[in-house]
């Protein structure tokens, strides 16, 4: 069992509760569409390296009429870094110990004008004590409107906490989700932050802030698309893309890596993987 302190425990309560809201809404649009599905949810513990126990979390997949798999991850861990891959981690390149306790949401839609999206925002401790995570938009068929309406989201969570923000995670955003080898963006972005150490309390705020923006924007995102006329072309289009989308996770996502190296749960880690892509 870990022991938490007054920070761990907020943050920790604070991504638990946000998925439970995320998971009640995106189950409340499946029975919109006549569908009975809902979330499926398997706990899973780690054992730390040394031998004791290190944490774990629960990882929520539901397969439905709209979202064709979704899922969102909660999870609590600590313990230590083995070998060198503490060193490239944020305040532990001389004590390997560390906590870290986030959420994490991909969601593969059946309609390819549904765009499919990502959201993670987490809190870590090494020597150092910071919020990371962001959100971003992946639509196989881009519609300018969405993509408007998802970073003005984002933006008003920003600005209401710092003007400079928007600016520097949606450029953040810009470079973080790109595929080298393809030389594409994977999506049309959103932001991406890290490091926000110093103030906890503003940090925590702005990091809720971010989870209130994608709920309150997703959703209707979804509800304009999600009974809109596709044919095997746009299927096609969706596939290859999600080909791209899994080429980005496997190869340079920061969070699958983090989640292999820690022992976290294998499932939950490949859960961002698309049920069907296509390579040509």
């Amino acid at each position: 069992m870990l022991t938490l302190d007054a920070e761990q425990t907020a943050a920790r309560h604070w991504f638990e509760s946000l998925r439970t809201r995320i998971c009640t809404a995106f189950e409340a649009i499946e029975r919109e569409a006549g569908s009975d599905a809902v979330f499926d949810y398997t706990p899973w513990d780690r054992t730390d390296p040394s031998g004791e126990p290190g944490g774990g979390g629960v990882r929520g997949v539901m397969k439905g009429r709209v979202f064709e798999k979704v899922g969102v991850n909660v999870s609590t861990v600590g313990g230590a870094f083995e070998g060198e891959f503490g060193k490239t981690i944020h305040g532990a390149g001389d004590d390997p110990r560390f906590f870290a306790t986030g959420i994490s949401l991909v969601a593969h839609m059946a309609n390819p004008h549904v765009p499919a999206v990502h959201m993670n925002t987490r809190f870590l401790v090494t020597t150092k004590r910071w919020f990371g995570g962001g959100a971003d938009l992946n639509p196989p068929l881009p519609v300018a409107e969405d993509t408007a309406d998802f970073h003005a989201a984002l933006a008003a969570a920003c600005d209401a906490h710092d003007p400079a923000h928007y600016p520097r995670f949606k450029a953040w955003a810009d470079e973080y989700f790109y595929i080298p080898h393809r030389k594409v963006h994977r999506g049309v972005g959103g932001i991406f932050y890290d490091h926000l150490e110093g103030d906890f309390d503003a940090n925590f705020a702005f990091t809720r802030a971010v989870g209130e923006a994608f709920l309150a924007i997703y959703p209707n995102i979804v509800r304009r698309r999600m009974n809109q006329p596709f044919d095997e072309s746009d299927l096609a289009q969706q596939r290859a893309w999600r080909g791209r989308y899994a080429e980005f996770n496997l190869v340079y996502d920061r969070g699958t890596l983090f989640g292999l190296k820690t022992g976290g749960n294998i499932d939950a880690i490949l859960m961002s993987l698309p049920p069907l892509a296509t390579w040509e």
